[in-house]
């Protein structure tokens, strides 16, 4: 990931207390940036991954886990977020960040196009996707508390 995008993506979710980054594989610079600015962090991933020093891991299953009563690692996250996220992940990432009240923001594989509502944001290099919060299935209208602002 280069430099600017990465500086980029932390300054934007450094605003958040605790974030959980979904499928953080071998990549785990934003994660260990973000705990560095003081942000309680969490990876996630199906695999096992080593993780920075002030990243807490924890192994699991966005899929399983947004048909799952129990939000296990993403309970109390403000920001859910994934980078180079597949797009069958789009909606099981972003039901749970739903469920647990979060905020949903993620970049997606080249030039894939999200399959749920968001707004966009410009960042060097990429676009960020931020996920619009309302019930499931339908857009939250734009004076809704909590919406990501266009």
């Amino acid at each position: 990931m280069k430099k600017s995008l990465r500086d980029a993506l932390v300054a934007r979710l450094s605003g958040y207390d605790r974030g959980v980054e979904v499928g953080v594989g071998r990549e785990p610079s934003v994660a260990a940036a973000l705990a560095d600015r003081g942000v309680d962090v969490v990876a996630v991933d199906v695999h096992d991954f080593p993780v920075p020093d002030g990243v807490s891991f924890v192994r699991d299953d966005v899929f399983a886990r947004a048909d799952a009563s129990d939000l296990g690692p993403y309970a109390d996250a403000g920001v859910v977020y994934a980078l180079n996220v597949p797009v069958e992940l789009h909606r099981p990432a972003a039901e749970v960040a739903r469920r647990a009240d979060a905020d949903f923001l993620f970049t997606t594989l080249g030039y894939d196009e999200p399959s749920i509502p968001v707004a966009r944001e410009s960042l060097p290099g990429d676009t960020l996707y931020v996920a619009e919060r309302g019930r499931r299935g339908q857009r939250a209208r734009r004076d809704e508390p909590g919406r990501a602002q266009e």
